[in-house]
C-alpha cells in the first residue's frame, strides 16, 4: 500500500510540475508576443519618422535645385542679351568664306 501511495504522490507532483511548466510557457509566450508587438510598433514609428525626415530633406533639396537652375538660367539669359550682334562683320565673314577663292 505504501508503494501505491508513493506512486499516487509522485503522479500528483508530476501533474503540479506540468501545470507550473505550462503556466511558465504561457507567460513566456505572452511576454514574447508583447515584446514583438512593442518592437514592431517602435520600428514602424522609427520608419515613419525617418521617411518624413527624408521627404522633408528631399523637398528642401528640390527647392534649392530649382532656385539654382532659375538663377543659372537668368544669368545665362542676361549674358546672352548683353551680346550685340555685329551684322556687318557677320556678312563680311560669310562673303569671305562663301564667295572668295583662296
Amino acid at each position: 500500500m505504501a508503494d501505491v501511495n508513493t506512486l499516487d504522490r509522485l503522479l500528483e507532483i508530476e501533474a503540479k510540475a506540468r501545470a507550473i511548466v505550462n503556466s511558465a510557457q504561457e507567460e513566456a509566450d505572452r511576454r514574447i508576443r508583447e515584446n514583438e508587438d512593442n518592437n514592431r510598433a517602435a520600428f514602424n514609428d522609427y520608419c515613419k519618422t525617418a521617411m518624413e525626415n527624408y521627404r522633408t530633406e528631399l523637398d528642401k533639396a528640390k527647392e534649392e535645385l530649382k532656385l539654382n537652375y532659375k538663377n543659372s538660367l537668368d544669368k545665362y539669359r542676361g549674358e546672352i542679351s548683353e551680346i550685340k550682334a555685329d551684322t556687318n562683320k557677320f556678312n563680311s565673314l560669310l562673303e569671305k568664306y562663301l564667295f572668295e577663292k583662296g
